[in-house]
């Protein structure tokens, strides 16, 4: 047995999974079928979440300066600024950025992308999974612990397993493309006009994406027949306004196809991103929940591979994560109707402009938008905290001085213990996981929109969800068994 882990795609869902694997000490190879990146950049950006996620390993500094955007829902806007807690989303960085960025990432780690390798099946064995690939030498056989499948819609391992993939046929088409020299009028959300809607923001440095849905433009998946020439004459026809001038970076055609696979774990396969959840795109919100995907799974699969997982810690990749991509199916569905649709959809979004001026409505579909609204079960309640994200911006002053923020203590994908002056016990208890869990002690640093009541202590896992706090927070010696096994 060569490998811990086998991932299947070298897009960001499986680049940021082989990073967490390794961060947790498996060796893990990545194969692609393509003989090295694409180019393509379906989503342009990343949500609130997703970017914390990035910086709870150090990786957001990478992108460099990043636009901050306001969000929307099925574009009707909602006021991020009004919100207690940071929503903003990441806008303008193509996906082939993150890739880029990710990939570089795992050459520090040792991982190596096998580039031109298609797999074509596996079967499992009793202690493993053996894969089956085409590569550049040939056919070929590799073996590994798990497999993964982050292969996308079309997922060679999600079909090899038998696992199902329901949900609604498309019913809707549209068309995107990133031009030079387009000099188009920004829409940034969209604008509805008559027969459809149209959408046009800068993507980099003088690229224009332009977004196209026409009412009478028929679902369709075959882009062979797709040129530049009917995506600029739908556009003319549709504002007055003529692209054909322009130079063409990539064009492509989409649907509002939506599915989620009936589960995310097969014995010793897993599926995570596109493989298990596709819909229309609506606010990089499916690359995004699929790196939640990955950071979800990553330090469970380690913790099975490693000997130490506790029972039942594999199973939670599905209890906590097809949930989210059952709220994803809906929330899109939702926003394709409202955005989408012609006028007579117009006293629905004016109502729902009005909703949005209530605190508590745009915080819950900010939450859906951002990601910041995921709770998982804890097995304890009695704290607001419990289950949800810690959020990384928090800072702790250190014992010996000087400030952290709680996403560098998450930089080795470790679960962290937060102590203050009176939580020693705390510490002292899980000195007997210093293996897998980091204890810090100190105080917290105000912080202006910080809950109300800090915790006295706060267990974290690698995922930066919080599984327990003091006080009412249930028991801490049970949160540590529950999540990190038992004690040396």
């Amino acid at each position: 047995m060569t490998q811990g882990a086998i991932i299947v795609g070298a897009g960001p869902v499986g680049l940021m999974l082989a990073g967490e694997l390794k961060l947790g000490g498996v060796d893990v190879a990545v194969y692609d079928r393509l003989p090295g990146p694409s180019g393509e950049s379906r989503g342009v950006g990343f949500t609130r979440r997703a970017a914390e996620v990035f910086d709870q390993r150090g990786l957001l500094a990478r992108f460099g300066d990043v636009e901050w955007a306001q969000g929307h829902f099925g574009g009707v806007r909602i006021d991020f600024s009004k919100l207690e807690d940071n929503h903003f989303s990441v806008r303008g960085v193509p996906q082939f950025r993150t890739e880029e960025i990710l990939e570089a990432w795992l050459g520090e780690l040792g991982v190596t992308v096998h580039r031109n390798h298609e797999v074509t099946g596996f079967r499992e064995t009793e202690d493993g999974v053996v894969v089956s690939f085409e590569g550049p030498g040939g056919p070929g056989e590799e073996e590994a612990r798990y497999l993964v499948g982050c292969d996308g819609a079309r997922s060679v391992v999600r079909k090899t397993a038998g696992i199902d993939f329901p949900g609604w046929e498309a019913t809707r088409g549209m068309y995107m493309a990133d031009l030079v020299g387009a000099g188009v009028r920004q829409r940034p959300i969209g604008e509805q006009v008559p027969g459809g809607m149209v959408m046009a923001f800068n993507l980099e440095n003088g690229v224009d994406r332009i977004v196209i849905h026409d009412e009478k433009l028929r679902p369709h998946e075959d882009k062979s027949q797709l040129t530049f020439e009917v995506v600029a004459d739908a556009w003319q026809r549709m504002t007055g306004e003529s692209l054909h001038h322009a130079e063409v970076r990539w064009i492509s055609a989409f649907t509002d196809t939506t599915r989620q696979a009936s589960q995310y774990r097969k014995g010793r396969v897993f599926l995570a991103g596109d493989a298990t959840h596709i819909h229309m795109p609506a606010g990089a919100q499916g690359m995004s929940v699929g790196v939640q995907d990955a950071v979800n799974l990553g330090w469970k699969l380690a913790a099975a591979i490693n000997g130490w997982a506790p029972e039942g810690l594999l199973d939670t990749f599905q209890s906590e994560r097809h949930p989210v991509g059952e709220q994803l199916m809906r929330n899109t569905r939702a926003q394709t109707r409202l955005y989408l649709t012609g006028e007579e959809m117009e006293p629905l979004r004016a109502v729902m402009r009005e909703l949005v001026e209530s605190p508590d409505v745009a915080r819950h579909l900010a939450g859906q938008v951002s990601g910041l609204d995921v709770r998982y079960d804890m097995g304890a309640t009695g704290h607001p905290l419990l289950g949800l994200r810690f959020s990384p911006d928090r800072e702790v002053e250190v014992a010996g001085g000087g400030r952290v923020r709680i996403a560098e203590l998450l930089h080795g994908a470790r679960g962290v213990l937060i102590t203050t002056g009176d939580s020693r016990e705390a510490a002292e208890l899980a000195a007997g996981w210093a293996d897998r869990v980091d204890v810090v002690t100190g105080a917290w640093v105000p912080a202006e929109k910080a809950a109300d009541g800090d915790p006295e202590a706060v267990l974290l896992r690698p995922d930066g969800h919080v599984a327990w706090t003091a006080p009412d927070g249930g028991k801490l010696r049970e949160a540590l068994e529950r999540w990190f096994g038992t004690e040396n």
